[in-house]
């Protein structure tokens, strides 16, 4: 199995003025790119991992993974993971806030949509250097909400911690454009945020279903 580049749900130009086209290429095109490249060779290395979709890669195979090898996959894995996930949450849709069972779960555990935001800016504010921020339930099916943030590129499938909301706090992420200002590339983050994709991710793995 050779990994790709998913296909977007929109083009380059259709997150701006948020998110501008340019930024948008770079991210995909050098960034995703470069990962996805990365794990396909370490898989022609040990082909003995091939056949797994990502998903199974990190959530499955990973775990018993010998060092160094389990380093390399977690990292360049994740990165193609990670960022798989982000691409298929954004869109040109964005804006608002959810409406369905994710709104129900976000006023409960967190009080309202705008505490769950502050907390969510505030966690990602807070965490030193590259990473990713997510809204998780801490298992699959009857779980609860809650924000975590992970170094580098770690993944939410090796923990057993279903995603329902990523975002990437790399500096190659918003550098180019915010002035490397983290806190202003998370307020045009959440404008971008497909709260229907969102809430179609909590139901499927309230039933049960693995999903990136």
């Amino acid at each position: 199995m050779t990994y790709q580049l998913p296909p977007l749900r929109f083009a380059y130009h259709d997150l701006e003025p948020h998110f501008p086209a340019e930024l948008i290429r770079r991210h995909v095109e050098i960034h995703h790119q470069g990962y996805t490249d990365g794990i396909n060779a370490i898989l022609r290395a040990h082909p003995e991992l091939d056949g797994n979709s990502i998903e199974d890669l990190m959530r499955v195979v990973l775990p018993g993974l010998p060092e160094p090898l389990r380093a390399q996959v977690a990292h360049i894995g994740g990165g193609h993971a990670d960022h798989q996930f982000f691409w298929k949450i954004i869109g040109p849709s964005g804006n608002g806030a959810p409406k369905g069972d994710l709104a129900v779960a976000l006023e409960q555990t967190f009080g309202s949509f705008q505490k769950f935001r502050d907390r969510f800016i505030e966690a990602a504010l807070a965490h030193q250097g590259a990473g990713w921020a997510f809204l998780s339930m801490d298992r699959i099916g009857d779980g609860h909400l809650e924000i975590l943030t992970l170094p580098n590129n770690g993944s939410v499938l090796p923990i057993g911690k279903p995603g329902i909301v990523i975002c990437d706090l790399w500096e190659h992420a918003y550098e180019s454009r915010y002035g490397d200002s983290r806190a202003d590339y998370l307020e045009a983050f959440f404008r971008v945020i497909d709260w229907d994709v969102c809430d179609a991710r909590i139901v499927g793995i309230r039933e049960g279903r693995k999903q990136m």
